[in-house]
C-alpha cells in the first residue's frame, strides 16, 4: 500500500495481524499486515515486517491468527430501546407499534432510562464490531451522555414527532427542543455529532418537516427520517397530500445531500433515480424489515443506481439485536432469494454498506469507512481460530457468512483501545445490564397492574 513519509515515524499503536482488509477504494487485503496510529488517526497501513521497521510505536497491539478490518456503522437504531428487548413480539406493525411501543414510551421513558438503555446498545455494539452508530430517538441527552461516557462514535438524532412525546408533552415546541439539543451538543466531542429526526412523513405535517430541515441546514447537521417503511405509510401519506413518500419529501425541499432516510422499503424504480439524483442516504435494514413484515426493499436497484446505502439493525423492539454480522449475513441471502438470482448482493457489496456505505449516508468518507493513512483509527480485530472460521479461503465472504459478532476480539475507536481481549475498558458492563434490569422490572410490573385492571388480553403478550 501507499503511505506517505512513514520513515521514522513516531506512532502511540500498531496494530499486526494475519490479514488487514482495508476497504479501500482498490479494495486491498494485507496479508501479515499492520495498522498504525498516531492519537485518532490512521498514519500507515502495511506490511507488518516493513512497519515494524519503520515505525516505533508506544505500543503494540499482537493479533496473530486474526483479522484487522474497520469498524462497522450501524446507519439505523434507536438504541435505547434495548429497554424493550422482545417487550412485544408477532404482533401487526400497526398495533406493535400503536397499542405497545408508544404507550410504554409514554410511560417508562426518561432521561434516565435512554441514558442506561442507550449505554446497553453500546456494550452490545462495541463487543460485536460496530464503532459507529446513528440514533434517533427521545430525550437523546441520555443518550449523548452514554456516547461520551463510552468511547462510542455517533450520530444522534433528536427525534421529533406532532403529537406529546417524551421529554416533549407539547408538540408546539418539539422543533425547538430539538434545536436546543444541537446547540447543547454540536461541537462538544470530537465522537458525537447531534442531527434531528422527524419520525415519519405521516407523524410530522408538512409545518414540521421544513421547520426541522430548516434547522440542519443552519447548523449544517443532517436530517434523518423513515421513509416508505411500510405501505400503510404510503397509501397513508397518498391519502392526505396526493403524492407518494419519496414525491411529498421531495416536494417540501427536504432531499439532499444532508438527508438520510431509514428504510426505503416501497419505493418504485423512479423513486430510486430520485433518491440517487438528490444525493440522499439510505439505511437498508433488513431484519427489522422483516420481522415486522414491512417488505423487502429494492436494494439490488439502490446498489445498481449509485444510491448511498448503508446497513442498520433498527432497534431491540424491531429486531432484537444489534449485531451487524448478522445483519450483513441476512442482507446478502434476503435478496438472493427474494429476487431469485444468486449474483445480487455479494458479500463484498455487503460488507462495503456496513463499512464504506454507512460513511458515505453520513457524510463520513473522509474520516471513516475505511482504513488508509488520514483517516480515523476505527477499527475492529476479527479471532479467525474458531471451528466456524476454518478454513478460509476468501476473507471477505467469510466476514458476511460465516463470522458473528462474538468473533470481535478487540475495537479500536477514536485510536484508543475500548475492548481487548472481549473485555470493555470504558464501560462497567454488569452494572449496565443491572440497571437496565431494573427498568424492564418496572415495565413489566406497571403492564401486569394494568392487565389486571382491564382484563385485556392484548397485556397478556407482556410477562
Amino acid at each position: 500500500m501507499r503511505n506517505d513519509k512513514i520513515n521514522n515515524i513516531e506512532a502511540d499503536l500498531l496494530v499486526s495481524g494475519d490479514f488487514v482488509l482495508t476497504f479501500n477504494e482498490d479494495k486491498e487485503i494485507v496479508e501479515n499486515g499492520a495498522v498504525a496510529v498516531a492519537g485518532d488517526g490512521i498514519v500507515a497501513v502495511g506490511n507488518s515486517s516493513d512497519l515494524v521497521k519503520e515505525i516505533e510505536a508506544k505500543e503494540e497491539l499482537d493479533a496473530s491468527g486474526c483479522l484487522i478490518m474497520p469498524g462497522l456503522i450501524n446507519l439505523h437504531t434507536h438504541a435505547a430501546m434495548t429497554c424493550f428487548r422482545g417487550l412485544a413480539d408477532d404482533l401487526p406493525y400497526q398495533e406493535w407499534l400503536h397499542e405497545y411501543i408508544f404507550p410504554t414510551e409514554e410511560h417508562h421513558v426518561s432521561e434516565e432510562t435512554v441514558y442506561w438503555g442507550t449505554m446497553l446498545a453500546v456494550v452490545e455494539m462495541i463487543k460485536s464490531g460496530t464503532t459507529t452508530f446513528c440514533d434517533g430517538y427521545f430525550y437523546e441527552d441520555g443518550a449523548a451522555r452514554a456516547v461520551t461516557a463510552s468511547g462510542i462514535r455517533a450520530v444522534l438524532g433528536q427525534g421529533v414527532i406532532d403529537f406529546p412525546a417524551p421529554g416533549v408533552p407539547d408538540p408546539r415546541i418539539n422543533l425547538k427542543a430539538a434545536e436546543a439539543f444541537v446547540f447543547r451538543w454540536q461541537g462538544k466531542s470530537p465522537r458525537l455529532v447531534p442531527s434531528i429526526f422527524c419520525h415519519s412523513p405521516y407523524t410530522c405535517s408538512p409545518e414540521t418537516l421544513i421547520g426541522a430541515k430548516d434547522i440542519c441546514r443552519q447548523h449544517g447537521i443532517y436530517f434523518q427520517i423513515h421513509l416508505a417503511e411500510t405501505m400503510n405509510e404510503v397509501e397513508e401519506v397518498q391519502k392526505r397530500y396526493g403524492r407518494r413518500s419519496v414525491d411529498h419529501l421531495r416536494i417540501l425541499g427536504l432531499l439532499d445531500e444532508e438527508t438520510l432516510c431509514h428504510h426505503a422499503v416501497w419505493v418504485t424504480g423512479e423513486e430510486v433515480e430520485v433518491l440517487e439524483k438528490n444525493g440522499v442516504g439510505v439505511s437498508h435494514n433488513p431484519e427489522s424489515n422483516m420481522k415486522l413484515a414491512s417488505g423487502v426493499a429494492p436494494l439490488p436497484k439502490m446498489l445498481a443506481a449509485g444510491v448511498k446505502v448503508g446497513l442498520g439493525t433498527d432497534g431491540c423492539a424491531s429486531n432484537n439485536n444489534l449485531d451487524m454480522f448478522q445483519e450483513m449475513d441476512t442482507a446478502a441471502k434476503l435478496h438472493k432469494v427474494h429476487w431469485g438470482d444468486t449474483t445480487l448482493c455479494s458479500a463484498v457489496q455487503v460488507a462495503e454498506m456496513a463499512t464504506n456505505g454507512g460513511a458515505a449516508a453520513l457524510g463520513l468518507s473522509q474520516v471513516l469507512g475505511s482504513l488508509e493513512p488520514g483517516k480515523k483509527a476505527d477499527l475492529i480485530v476479527i479471532d479467525l481460530n474458531q471451528p466456524h472460521l476454518t478454513p478460509m479461503y476468501e476473507p471477505c465472504s467469510h466476514l458476511v457468512y460465516a463470522a458473528r459478532g462474538a468473533d470481535v476480539r478487540d475495537v479500536v475507536i477514536d485510536g484508543s483501545i475500548v475492548m481487548r481481549e472481549r473485555q470493555l475498558l470504558e464501560i462497567d458492563e454488569q452494572e449496565v445490564m443491572v440497571k437496565v434490569r431494573e427498568i424492564a422490572a418496572a415495565i413489566r410490573q406497571a403492564h401486569s397492574a394494568e392487565r389486571r385492571a382491564s382484563k385485556n388480553p392484548k397485556y397478556d403478550k407482556i410477562r
